[in-house]
């Protein structure tokens, strides 16, 4: 399919006697847009030349198939390091390196890096988010729950929110250890990603309430809205919004989707306290530890 040197020979001599680029396109059986391109990449201000032309195109034909040059070993010690250590993300490392080291390496070719360390025997993919494993959706096993008295559904909130233009639109989840042995309170702002997180003796409406209310109240002129699934932990949100001068909104049941960033952020605190684990020992001093590295690593966003 590449154009040969005839065929360029051919392009500059019509091109020379002022035909359009579809009329040459139609002459030599390429799309219009084939010769756009052709004149765009190889053509000067002098003009077009085809020997000029072909030899830019082999040129650009040898780079590309050319071993790859920029994974050197000081590179992948880079990657390595912000895996182990800083624990980012392959997303967060390619555009940390683009950024900072001016080097393009896109975020698939640090996960075929982390696969081949794996069938090595190797152990940089228990870095990963979760592990490599695909996320599992929620079963409805839930059912049942209850209705909250006084409960705000989503369909209610400003469209602004979903707009995502302002910060101050708060989702908030718990997540229960094993046996509902103690519990993190997860607040995640909407636009900046910014995270907080809490140590609950217990998922009670009351400890949940409080929780909330200690750790919004400083930033109570960035909060106006505030998401919740329908857990009954969330039943004093009307004392929330009112000590905080906020809206409360309820995702409809079993629409994990609606307070999507919440999930993900739950995801990313199970990295440090994986399901399963028993909360009772956690201390809030371990909790602010995963909070911080979630606040200062580099976002898509």
């Amino acid at each position: 399919k590449h154009l040969t040197l005839e065929l360029r020979a051919k392009i500059a001599a019509l091109h020379s006697a002022g035909l359009t680029q579809a009329a040459i396109g139609a002459h030599i059986g390429r799309d219009q847009s084939v010769i756009s391109r052709e004149l765009r990449r190889n053509g000067t201000g002098a003009g077009y030349c085809c020997r000029q032309a072909e030899r830019q195109a082999t040129e650009r034909r040898q780079a590309a198939s050319a071993p790859p040059r920029k994974l050197d070993d000081r590179l992948l010690a880079l990657i390595v390091s912000k895996l182990r250590q800083e624990e980012w993300s392959p997303q967060q490392i390619s555009q940390w390196l683009k950024r900072t080291q001016q080097v393009s390496l896109s975020h698939e070719r640090i996960y075929q890096i982390i696969w081949a360390d794996k069938e090595a025997g190797g152990t940089l993919y228990r870095q990963l988010r979760r592990s490599g494993k695909s996320y599992n959706k929620r079963a409805n096993k839930l059912a049942g729950r209850g209705i909250i008295p006084g409960r705000i559904d989503i369909d209610q909130r400003p469209a602004i929110v979903d707009a995502r233009t302002r910060i101050g639109d708060w989702e908030v989840d718990t997540i229960v250890g094993k046996a509902r042995r103690g519990a993190i309170l997860s607040l995640v702002e909407r636009v900046s990603r910014y995270t907080v997180l809490h140590k609950l003796d217990a998922a009670t409406a009351d400890l949940t309430s409080r929780a909330i209310i200690a750790r919004l109240r400083p930033l109570q002129t960035r909060v106006h809205t505030i998401t919740a699934d329908n857990g009954k932990e969330f039943a004093g949100h009307q004392k929330i919004a009112r000590r905080l001068q906020a809206e409360f909104y309820f995702a409809k049941p079993y629409h994990a989707w609606e307070r999507g960033l919440n999930e993900n952020t739950n995801g990313l605190v199970h990295q440090y306290f994986p399901k399963g684990m028993n909360f009772a020992g956690i201390t809030q001093a371990a909790i602010a530890r995963v909070e911080r590295k979630l606040n200062s690593r580099p976002r898509k966003v």
